[in-house]
C-alpha cells in the first residue's frame, strides 16, 4: 500500500514516515515537499491508497492543491494533516473534498489512533468539527475505532458502497461509473443515505460518519490493491 505524505518540514516528514511504517511495515511511504511534487507523485503512482496533505505549503496554498489533487486523482482519498484546526478550516477541507482532518497538535497517541481509524475505513475529524474550541485536539481522547457497519443504520450493501464513494467527494456521475449504475439509481441511493444519516449534504454526511463510527471499507490494504 502506497501513502503520499505532502509536507515541507523535513522533521515532520521523517516523523510521519516512521509512524506510518510502525503502523504497517508493508506501507510504502512517498513524499512531496510542495504542490508540484505532490501532483507529480500522484500522477506517477495512480495506485496510491491515501494522501496525507499539509495545508501550509510553499508556493501553493493547501486548499488549492487539495482541489488539484481531487481533480487529477479523483480515486485517491485525501486526509488533511494541519497545524490549523479551527472549525472553518476543518469544514472547508471537507467541503473541498478531503476525507478527514487530523490536527498536528494532536498527541502522538491520538495521531496514531486517528491514522489507524483511517486505515480501517473510518473517518477522523477533530473535536473542533463538532463545535469544540480550537486547540481541543491536544486534549482529545483516543478516537473510537470504526466498528459499526452501515447496515446497522439501515443501509443496503449497495448503499454502503455509494456512501463510501460519496464521502470521498465523488460526483454522482463518477459513482455511476465506478459502480456501473444509472444516474437515477445513484440519486435514489444518495437520497436514502442522507435520510438514514439525517443530513442534507456530503459534508454533513462525512461528519455523521465520523461521529457514528461507521466503517467504510475504502482505505484498507485489500481495497487499495483492488483499485
Amino acid at each position: 500500500m502506497k501513502i503520499l505524505v505532502v509536507d515541507d518540514h523535513p522533521l515532520i516528514l521523517e516523523a510521519l514516515k516512521q509512524v506510518l511504517r510502525d503502523l504497517d511495515p508493508e506501507i510504502e511511504v512517498l513524499e512531496a515537499r510542495d504542490g508540484q511534487q505532490a501532483i507529480d507523485q500522484a500522477l506517477m503512482h495512480p495506485d496510491l491508497a491515501l494522501v496525507l496533505l499539509d495545508l501550509a505549503l510553499p508556493h501553493k496554498h493547501g486548499f488549492e492543491l487539495l482541489g488539484e489533487l481531487r481533480e487529477s486523482s479523483p480515486d485517491v482519498p485525501v486526509v488533511v494533516l494541519s497545524a490549523s484546526e479551527d472549525r472553518d478550516t476543518v469544514m472547508r477541507s471537507i467541503n473541498d473534498g478531503a476525507m478527514g482532518f487530523i490536527p498536528k497538535t494532536s498527541r502522538t497517541e491520538v495521531l496514531i489512533a486517528a491514522l489507524r481509524l483511517v486505515f480501517s475505513g473510518g473517518v477522523y475529524l477533530p473535536p473542533s468539527a463538532f463545535g469544540a474550541r480550537p486547540g481541543a485536539a491536544s486534549e482529545a481522547r483516543l478516537p473510537v475505532p470504526a466498528t459499526r457497519s452501515p447496515r446497522e443504520i439501515g443501509l443496503t450493501e449497495r448503499q454502503a458502497q455509494v456512501l463510501a464513494l460519496l464521502v470521498q467527494g465523488k460526483s454522482n456521475k463518477l459513482i455511476c461509473r465506478a459502480l456501473d449504475l444509472a444516474e437515477g439509481t445513484v440519486k435514489i441511493h444518495v437520497t436514502a443515505i442522507l435520510r438514514a444519516l439525517n443530513v442534507s449534504n456530503r459534508t454533513e454526511a462525512l461528519v455523521a460518519v465520523s461521529r457514528m463510527g461507521l466503517r467504510l471499507d475504502t482505505l484498507t490494504p485489500a481495497a487499495a490493491v483492488a483499485r
